[in-house]
């Protein structure tokens, strides 16, 4: 079989470049021809044959090129253009869409189905029903819906994306634009990573029995069995819809608890306020795993709409408990006083309470991670003879 997956960055940035990246070397694996589409970046370490490629777009980076940003954004026919000629080069018996809003364009659908050829997406995010892919802004507690059943308006009133009133203009265009043509409905089948997605993506959109929820992969880990010690780890972005300030503002509040972070983003300045944490900067493999698996437990104090996120999977399989954000895909991971714990997203003295209950017990959080074990995960390999039948199911 032959598979083209597109993906706006084609270089290991995020989750969906994981995601995409590896979903590909193990279709190669399992001898399928596999090849990918997005945008040229030197930095790429996937491609395609026919060496097409859209143009790089950065927004946080000012250039001439920045002024045309805009008219590229919501219909791109350069990104129409380079997809066509890898299609009519390679001949893909499907095309596996993840993140392509805004870089890549819905313009690219149009020539996929142009050519007869079967779409899968794999949703990330709520790009195709919320402009800034989040569900958040800055004026609203929790998640945000107001342009649920496409009333993106208020992207615009309260500047969603990037806090840009053009940028929210143009994102609220895009929404409207392709709500109207019905253009996600050319999509064949939605692979929806957590229930919490495909219930976004239903109440928004007619899809017609075209989701299909699979949880992600996670990594093949074995834990070592190391003694517990007596800290509790974050690790991830040290953003603001990952909740940092509030988990250190929690943190302030329990002086004699030690906290270790792991990681790196803009709010780092925020994370060494607090005298009891110790950033330990980004981490990954073996010494990350290490960090993880010794923690008391772990800390993912999300306010944005989190999918299917890789920190609590991978906390669990190291029988790290996990103590999570009652939001987005977050409840589905984890079994309430089993596997770990929730708390209300944003509310600090919840946070601070549920952190201090479980540090000061001990042989709870010992049971908890005795249920660790109990958790199963696909492995990319499992995950991707799921999604081998997915393909099948759509060439008949």
């Amino acid at each position: 079989m032959k598979i083209l997956l597109v993906n706006k960055y084609l270089y290991p940035k995020g989750g969906a470049e994981t995601y995409v990246i590896k979903l590909g070397k193990q279709l190669w694996q399992e001898g399928h021809e596999v090849q990918f589409f997005g945008m040229a970046d030197r930095r790429n370490v996937v491609g395609n044959e026919a060496n097409a490629y859209t143009e790089s777009i950065d927004f946080h980076k000012k250039s001439l090129k920045y002024l045309t940003y805009p008219f590229k954004i919501i219909y791109s026919g350069q990104a129409r253009k380079q997809i066509r000629k890898v299609l009519d080069d390679f001949k893909p018996d499907v095309v596996h869409l993840n993140n392509f809003n805004f870089q890549l364009t819905p313009s690219i659908i149009y020539e996929i189905k142009k050519k007869g050829i079967p779409i899968v997406y794999t949703a990330h995010d709520v790009q195709l029903v919320c402009p800034n892919h989040k569900l958040t802004n800055d004026d609203t507690q929790g998640l945000c819906r107001k342009c649920c059943g496409g009333k993106f308006g208020a992207c615009v009133k309260h500047r969603c994306v990037h806090s840009s009133r053009l940028r929210s203009i143009l994102g609220a265009i895009e929404g409207f634009v392709y709500k109207k043509l019905h253009t996600y409905k050319k999509i064949d089948k939605i692979i929806c990573p957590s229930k919490f997605m495909e219930k976004e993506l239903l109440q928004n959109m007619d899809l017609e029995e075209r989701t299909e929820v699979l949880y992600n992969f996670i990594e093949e880990i074995k834990p070592k069995n190391t003694e517990k010690k007596n800290y509790i780890v974050y690790f991830g972005r040290y953003s603001g819809e990952k909740g940092i300030k509030t988990l250190v503002e929690a943190a302030k509040m329990l002086p004699d608890i030690k906290f270790v972070f792991c990681g790196r983003g803009e709010l780092e300045d925020v994370v060494n306020s607090a005298p009891n944490i110790k950033n330990l900067g980004f981490l990954s493999g073996g010494k990350l795993s290490s960090v993880i698996e010794k923690a008391a437990f772990s800390v993912l104090p999300s306010e944005w709409s989190e999918n299917c996120p890789f920190s609590v999977m991978e906390s669990q399989t190291l029988l790290t408990p996990v103590l999570g954000a009652d939001i987005g895909g977050i409840p589905e991971l984890i079994r309430e006083g089993k596997t770990g714990m929730l708390f209300e997203s944003g509310n600090a003295e919840d946070l601070r309470g549920k952190i201090e209950y479980l540090y000061n017990n001990p042989d709870l959080c010992r049971e908890m991670s005795g249920e660790c074990k109990n958790i199963s995960y696909d492995t990319v390999k499992t995950y991707t003879e799921k999604v081998i039948k997915i393909y099948k199911d759509l060439l008949k």
